[in-house]
């Protein structure tokens, strides 16, 4: 009768390394493909923070351009930020722009300020306009957007972060852009 001892039978397994590229494959897959999504991740939500940027940036341009401008035409200018923000989502894109002026070397003045999905106006302390920005009687074109990111991996780590920002553009050709409407 043959005894069967277990010594062996471990010294067998422990020199056999069939199947450990699998075992490591298996503890490093989840690891890498979390890395992976995140990566994605990070990467399309930076992209929606530059697209946010350009939405203000090309309508605080849009409207610097112009001598005066009229309800209409900023809801035209409006509609370019949608189109900026593409491939993303627009319906949560909201756009605000305003002239500021300042009057004295105390005191600003906000002319006009229109938005789109904001309903309230802007206020010289939410302008946030550096105090040597402008010289007395100058005025400032304030351009912003705000974004509600929503991630694609919503099923999975549902989350919203919200982008703002902030565009400055001094008008080109007056001193100050009149707003018929407004």
């Amino acid at each position: 009768m043959k005894r069967f001892t277990v010594m062996p039978w471990l010294r067998l397994l422990g020199r056999d390394t069939r199947g450990v590229a699998a075992v490591e494959f298996a503890f490093l897959a989840p690891i890498l493909i979390l890395f992976y999504f995140s990566m994605v991740e990070f990467c399309q939500g930076y992209m929606a923070l530059k697209r946010t940027g350009h939405v203000s940036s090309m309508v605080a341009d849009l409207v610097s351009q112009s001598d005066s401008i009229t309800k209409t035409d900023l809801s035209d200018v409006f509609a370019i930020g949608d189109l900026i923000m593409a491939p993303f989502s627009a319906t949560s894109l909201t756009q605000r722009v305003s002239s500021v002026t300042r009057v004295n070397a105390t005191t600003y003045r906000v002319d006009w300020s229109i938005g789109k999905g904001v309903t309230s106006k802007l206020t010289v302390a939410d302008a946030k306009i550096p105090s040597d920005m402008l010289e007395e009687g100058e005025s400032v074109i304030v351009a912003e957007a705000f974004y509600d990111y929503r991630s694609p991996f919503d099923q999975v780590a549902p989350y919203v972060t919200k982008f703002s920002r902030m565009s400055y553009l001094r008008p080109r050709t007056v001193d100050v852009i009149n707003c018929t409407g407004c």
